[in-house]
């Protein structure tokens, strides 16, 4: 728990022109934007501190897998100036020490409710305005809903049978304990094997008596091949800022600066395309996925940096049968989120890993001394879930969220998440999402999008305002059109290959829709500052009814 007050509201206003879920990355930059704005705002919290998914994710080895001197705000170019880096890819206690500096920089802490969870919200049809709920029983009031709770925060245990009746300790890699944990001496499972693990399974092993792996699908990793960050380029980087955060949001598509691809796989030699590959492996990060520009779209070509990472693997892995259930086979590279590791692989030389393939032998229960399978039970002292999330939507289906005429937000998203821009959603007037389904989100730097969405609605606010509109909803033809986009764009790639968290996949009975845009963040902002320009094309704007409450024109 932290040591600051629970609680602002018993001073806090209960009639705001925003609500705002959530005070990580987008949640602290939301409420920057709207205190200079003049917009009244209230920020809910469930944590008790800000960072977001950087609170949350303390398992060991915790680290961005986007380079750290990127990995930041550009809003401030004295803030860039002032805080450095340590190392290529930032840990969580560097990056949660960040967001606590900015925090304290910008005096956000007093407008941000913690330990407080908002736990549904109704659209007030007559009033036009948001009544939002809380776990601590108080309902605030709202002009605007903005929901700043991450992709990534909804994290998710299988539902394994016996697992109330494990006698050991048992943690989520998501919701990991604020105390420090030791697993020295300890038998430990964990059971997954996507990015969260591939980091947490060198460090736990290293400690613990013998940790069992239980994978049942195998994972591509690149090296990050991190290292402490020298004075000469952190300087560089400062003060080539301008330049290159420009470059990231108009002309990447990933929002990050990756190096340049230099062709196509498959019209490049053979030597030349193995030297660029040990290049790019050699640099580390998933740079080496956009050495050339057709891994993603040809399966010819995707197949040459699988067979490359293959033949890592096998290199790496001493011995041969193990390191053969290690290689994925059935999905091409870069489908399912590609992992940024260090040691993961040379991890399973140790005597003390085991893999457990529980595809070919299922988990059947958890017992009260350890994982049961179809080949056996394996005793364990704790068990570490490495599990995932219900990436994207589960944070905001899991809310009751209810918006004009009665609708549910969860009913109406039950075939798959509609949207407009991936910011808002027909049939819910004035309610936001940052970096939502059907925006470049989990493709791309997420915070250059976030910076991206936060400024995009700050100028939405300040035009309602100045307009005298109070109510803003996309039309169901824009809303049409634009999940149509996104899935003809995704269908012309090789992303609907994979039974990835991208579609959902990971979570029983979740509809097959890929969820984040794949048209890239600079052809993504273009398009939303053409909205912008055109008067907010395909959304209908409007004045609230005379009953409600007008988004304080008194400020205007």
């Amino acid at each position: 728990m932290s040591n600051l007050p629970a609680s602002t509201a018993d001073r806090a206003e209960t009639h705001v022109d925003v609500v705002i879920v959530g005070a990580g990355f987008s949640g602290l930059y939301m409420l920057h934007r709207m205190r200079k704005l003049g917009f009244s705002t209230r920020v809910f919290e469930t944590g008790g501190d800000v960072g977001g998914t950087w609170y949350w994710n303390r398992y060991p080895g915790a680290r961005c897998d986007v380079a750290s001197l990127e990995y930041s705000y550009s809003f401030d170019d004295d803030l860039q100036q002032e805080w450095n880096w340590t190392e290529k890819y930032a840990t969580q206690p560097e990056i949660l020490a960040y967001l606590n500096h900015v925090a304290d920089r910008y005096d956000l802490r007093g407008g941000i409710t913690f330990d407080t969870a908002v736990t549904g919200a109704r659209f007030d049809d007559e009033a036009g305005r948001w009544l939002v709920e809380t776990s601590s029983g108080e309902t605030v009031s709202a002009r605007h809903l903005v929901m700043a709770t991450g992709c990534l925060s909804a994290s998710r245990v299988p539902d394994f049978p016996g697992l109330e009746r494990f006698r050991g300790e048992t943690y989520h890699t998501g919701r990991w304990p604020h105390e420090p944990v030791s697993f020295a001496g300890k038998r430990v499972g964990v059971i997954g094997t996507g990015s969260s693990a591939i980091q947490t399974i060198p460090m736990v092993a290293r400690e613990a008596r013998h940790l069992h792996v239980f994978q049942r699908t195998p994972t591509f990793s690149v090296p990050a091949q991190n290292r402490p960050l020298g004075r000469d380029e952190i300087l560089a980087w400062k003060s080539a800022y301008p330049e290159k955060r420009h470059f990231a949001r108009h002309v990447a598509r990933t929002g990050w600066i990756p190096e340049p691809a230099i062709g196509k796989a498959v019209e490049t030699a053979p030597d030349a395309l193995r030297q660029e590959f040990e290049k790019r492996w050699a640099t580390g990060g998933s740079n080496f996925l956009y050495a050339f520009s057709d891994l993603g779209v040809d399966e010819n070509a995707n197949r040459l940096a699988a067979d490359f990472v293959r033949q890592k693997i096998r290199e790496t892995v001493k011995d041969p049968v193990l390191a053969e259930k290690l290689i994925p086979w059935d999905y091409p590279i870069g489908t399912k989120r590609i992992c940024v590791d260090t040691d993961y692989y040379a991890t399973y030389n140790r005597d003390n890993v085991t893999l457990v393939d529980v595809r070919a032998a299922p988990i059947e229960a958890i017992t009260e001394t350890g994982i049961r399978t179809a080949d056996g039970e394996y005793e364990v002292d704790a068990i570490i879930f490495a599990t995932g999330y219900d990436a994207m939507t589960g944070a905001l289906t899991r809310l009751d969220l209810t918006g004009a005429k009665g609708a549910r937000l969860a009913d109406k998203w039950d075939a798959g998440p509609t949207n407009y821009l991936g910011i808002m959603t027909t049939g819910f007037p004035n309610f936001f999402m940052i970096t939502g389904p059907g925006s470049p989100s989990v493709l791309s730097n997420v915070v250059v999008s976030i910076e991206q969405h936060v400024e995009w609605l700050a100028d939405l606010f300040d035009y309602m305002r100045a307009h005298g509109k109070d109510r803003i909803e996309p039309t169901r033809e824009a809303e049409a059109a634009w999940v149509e986009h996104c899935r003809a764009l995704a269908a012309a790639t090789l992303q609907m290959k994979a039974n990835s968290w991208y579609l959902g996949a990971n979570v029983p009975g979740k509809p097959r829709v890929f969820l984040p845009y794949i048209g890239g963040t600079s052809v993504y902002r273009q398009k939303c500052d053409e909205v912008a320009a055109k008067g907010y094309e395909g959304f209908v704007l409007s004045s609230a009814p005379a009953t409600g409450a007008s988004m304080d024109r008194k400020r205007a």
